[in-house]
């Protein structure tokens, strides 16, 4: 028997409707570059409009992809920071029947040719202070063929014309197109951090199933009173979701563009009574770092009305969140997904019962949480047999759910998706337990995985224990080659400021949490550790660097372990 529910279809443009009709006039924010100071760095200036202006010319602009002669499905790239800019196109592009292309403006040139090749995207959104590129994307990307720039030209560029000019010139939309829910609205592309990047292709159905499920209290927790910054970059998984979910529901969104030092986010998050803001830990460091000065100097930051930083991306250590809620009445808010899970898959919320400051509170919200509502986690063997949810098992993480991705972009890449007794799951590649609750808990990337004597040895929690010592300002956790255990961990640290530290210390503050076994062998101090495009250490880089450390730097071979 069907049932007799009317068929209406999930798309982007009940998005952009509810954002320009229900919530019109909701403000939406912006810090734009308005010239440079003497020491050559930008200066920001706040730009101020409403969603009802924001819809008004993402019309425009679906309305003037149309008249370039585009045809549905043909992918719409941008180059772009975050900003009311960039949010138009978000609204705009899909729900005149095209697809997003956010493209990542951290990577090197010829890789961003490569992606724009790949996609086979026809038009470039591109900011402002990305211009000089423009030339060379253009001789490298034949199929590129309109290129606009966001933000004015500091001088013409033949063949390119100004966005704002060009989009306001257009009539807007009279009707939104007949779009099939299960045709593509988004393209993100992987990190690449192992081969050629490749592409996701959301689609609109995922993307109002997404923000449906990510705005829930157990979830995110986003409603209209909530003003809410997500630093996560526009270009990186949409920004975890958080533009799409804010229009859906009417949150006031701030965006910082290319300003995310410290001092800068802690005025902002203050100024604009932020209440949800959302970024990697390697963000939420430098904003710690300025809380603690100013508190220090005795002008503390008034952050009362933030109710939760939500943190992903890679794992944030105990002490990160003990540190905010102790010194700062700050929680830190875990969660977990991949440009391949749109991306939220889990948070870190917690049961009824447990104390949010006990220690049992702190250890959950240092995992990654439960799945959100409509997600199913599953856990594999080497031998791709289940495994227990005892908390304690590792294996191979696997997802499946509505926002999920099924294939990658021309097929690539069909090694990390699978049947399981009849149904589909993506193997994200990463190693983690789940508890009985359905907590779960990243213990490391595969490759990154340290395999000492056949067992192995978790280089995320070594990284987070090491990371709450008082010297430590980074830290990341790596195999080194070894004769007699295949591999052994290193630990290469970056001391804080005016610190010095030892190995022998660090072993000691860390050797009551862990077997004697899992201690790394050595502790290897820099003054950096690479990041990635994606706000990451990129651990490949350092492996390849201190693979055959232990052989040439020490001359014991843990053989008393």
């Amino acid at each position: 028997m069907q049932a007799n529910m009317m068929p209406v279809a999930l798309t982007t443009a009940f998005i952009l409707e509810r954002a320009r009709t229900i919530y019109a006039e909701r403000e939406v924010v912006s810090l734009l570059p308005a010239g440079r100071n003497e020491q050559g760095q930008p200066i920001p200036a706040r730009h101020s409009t409403t969603y009802g202006a924001v819809a008004d010319r993402a019309l425009r602009l679906g309305a003037g992809l149309q008249s370039l002669g585009l045809e549905a499905g043909d992918r719409v790239a941008t180059l772009a920071v975050n900003s009311f800019r960039h949010l138009e196109a978000y609204l705009g592009v899909p729900s005149a029947g095209f697809v997003l292309h956010t493209v990542n403006i951290r990577l090197h040139p010829e890789q961003v040719a490569w992606i724009l090749n790949h996609a086979e995207d026809r038009v470039l959104l591109i900011e402002n202070v990305f211009a000089a590129m423009i030339p060379a994307i253009k001789g490298a990307c034949p199929k590129l063929e309109h290129v606009f720039v966001l933000g004015p030209l500091p001088q013409p560029i033949e063949g390119v014309q100004d966005y704002d000019t060009w989009v306001m010139s257009q009539e807007p939309l009279s009707r939104y197109p007949d779009l099939d829910e299960n045709a593509a609205a988004g393209m993100c592309y992987t990190s690449g951090t192992t081969g050629n990047p490749k592409g996701v292709l959301y689609s609109h159905r995922s993307t109002v199933l997404h923000s449906l499920g990510s705005a829930p209290k157990d979830a995110l927790n986003v409603g209209e009173a909530d003003t809410v910054l997500p630093i996560v970059p526009m270009f990186h998984v949409n920004a975890w979701g958080l533009p799409y979910t804010c229009a859906m529901f009417g949150a006031r969104q701030v965006f910082t563009g290319v300003f995310t030092d410290g001092p800068t986010l802690s005025r902002v998050l203050q100024d604009e009574k932020v209440t949800i803001t959302a970024g990697v830990p390697t963000i939420w460091m430098g904003l710690l770092n300025e809380l603690d000065r100013a508190q220090a100097a005795g002008q503390p930051y008034d952050l009362h009305n933030l109710e939760r930083l939500i943190v992903g991306g890679s794992a944030a250590p105990e002490a990160m969140i003990r540190a905010f809620e102790t010194r700062h009445n700050l929680r830190l808010l875990h969660a977990w997904g991949m440009t391949e899970t749109h991306p939220l898959g889990t948070a870190s919320g917690l049961p009824v019962g447990v104390d949010p400051l006990s220690d049992q509170g702190y250890e959950l919200r240092a995992k990654q949480g439960r799945p959100v509502a409509l997600v199913e986690l599953e856990l594999l063997s080497e031998s791709g047999e289940r495994v227990p949810h005892d908390g304690k098992t590792m294996g191979r993480l696997l997802v499946r759910g509505p926002w999920i991705a099924s294939s990658y972009f021309k097929g690539e890449g069909q090694g990390s998706f699978l049947e399981l007794d009849g149904q589909q799951w993506f193997d994200t590649g990463d190693i983690a337990t789940l508890d009985e609750k359905g907590y779960m808990h990243i213990q490391d990337r595969a490759k990154d995985l340290i395999k000492s004597g056949g067992e192995w040895i978790s280089s995320v929690d070594l990284e987070n224990a090491l990371m709450a010592h008082p010297a430590v300002a980074q830290c990341a956790v790596i195999a080194m080659d070894d004769p007699k255990w295949d591999e052994r961990p290193l630990a290469v640290v970056v001391p804080r400021a005016g610190h010095t530290v030892t190995h022998e210390e660090l072993m000691a503050f860390i050797a009551p949490k862990f077997a004697k076994w899992w201690l790394p062998d050595a502790t290897v101090l820099t003054d950096n550790i690479p990041i990635g495009a994606t706000g990451k250490f990129l651990k490949r880089e350092l492996r390849q660097e201190y693979r055959s450390y232990g052989q040439h730097n020490f001359p014991h071979r843990a053989d008393s372990l």
